[in-house]
């Protein structure tokens, strides 16, 4: 498979929503702490949206964990 097969934005939803929970967080929880909407980052988790760098860090931030492991894993099957 190679990376253009790879819905990016599907893929970084999964990944958020997986370190979320592995943290046993709410999305309510994770969007205060990112200092965003909830529902937007719903959207995020869902693959709907194609989030910004800055809103990627606050995310990374919000998870209490660094870029690289926030992206650990993505495109790779």
């Amino acid at each position: 498979m190679k990376i253009t097969d790879i819905n990016i934005n599907y893929e970084f939803g999964r990944r958020v929503n997986y370190l979320r929970k592995l943290q046993k967080i709410t999305i309510e929880e994770l969007a205060f702490r990112c200092n965003l909407n909830k529902n937007y980052l719903g959207d995020i988790e869902r693959g709907k949206r194609n989030p910004t760098l800055e809103v990627i860090d606050k995310i990374s931030k919000g998870l209490n964990i660094s870029l690289e492991k926030l992206f650990s894993g993505i495109g790779i099957k």
